[in-house]
């Protein structure tokens, strides 16, 4: 602010100009994961079944299969993960708690030491350090941002993560199925319709990233149709020595 009140015209507008994507990833990795993982993983069910010269009954179900099976298991994984790695920080919030009560100047000192060897004078540091520690749930906040570097206001949920996974996974898995479910009987379309989706997955990605959305897109939809290709040889291999 300015001597008349007004904020600095310079500040105000570096303010407005310099912002950041959001880097945490909280819904980001499960959603774009599931998304990713429902597409590859189920044109590639679906190209190796159809590549062992199964009708398209057979490709449907399985597709079907593949999608629910996935989606469950995305669910389930993601969750357990998050909630586990979730009861993990609260348990060491719980250790730096006890030794905010037990040892509160052992404490500042080593606030003010970690401040110390970032360049901070050290009777600054300790300054700093010890008006912080006035309040011990603020003291607990910058404690665990400093030394294991969490936000304790900011954990990852289990459900939404949970939640975002099956979601993402099954809108990836449908899409290869969709062509199907409306009468085809033919491999071409559903493969058309994966990959078009892995190109716009990869091109919504690139929105948060350095990335071109050209760039992310193409490398998305190489790798599902490479997935495709060998599953599809795969399946015809098995086939022929089957039959």
């Amino acid at each position: 602010m300015s001597e008349a009140g007004v904020s600095d015209p310079t500040h105000v507008a570096h303010r407005d100009n310099h912002t950041h994507r959001d880097v945490n990833g909280g819904w980001l990795r499960p959603a774009v994961f599931g998304a990713m993982d429902g597409l590859v993983s189920n044109l590639g069910l679906m190209t190796g079944v159809a590549g062992s010269s199964a009708a398209p009954q057979t490709i449907v179900i399985s597709g079907l299969a593949g999608l629910a099976a996935g989606a469950f298991s995305m669910a389930a994984g993601e969750y357990t993960s998050v909630a586990s790695q979730r009861e993990l920080v609260l348990a060491e919030l719980e250790v730096e708690r006890r030794e905010l009560r037990r040892s509160p100047r052992e404490e500042v000192r080593e606030l003010a030491a970690l401040y110390e060897a970032r360049g901070v004078d050290a009777r600054l540091a300790l300054q700093v350090a010890e008006q912080l520690h006035r309040d011990p749930e603020q003291a607990l906040e910058i404690h665990a941002r400093e030394e294991l570097g969490i936000d304790p206001s900011d954990l990852p949920s289990p459900a939404v993560a949970a939640v975002s996974s099956f979601i993402s996974f099954s809108a990836g898995a449908v899409l290869p199925v969709l062509p199907y479910l409306f009468g085809t009987t033919v491999l071409w379309p559903a493969v058309v319709l994966a990959l078009l989706g892995l190109f716009l997955c990869g091109a919504v990605v690139a929105r948060v990233t350095a990335r071109p959305w050209w760039f992310s897109g193409l490398r998305q939809l190489g790798l599902g149709a490479a997935a495709a290709g060998v599953t599809y040889g795969l399946g015809a291999l098995f086939g022929v020595a089957v039959g």
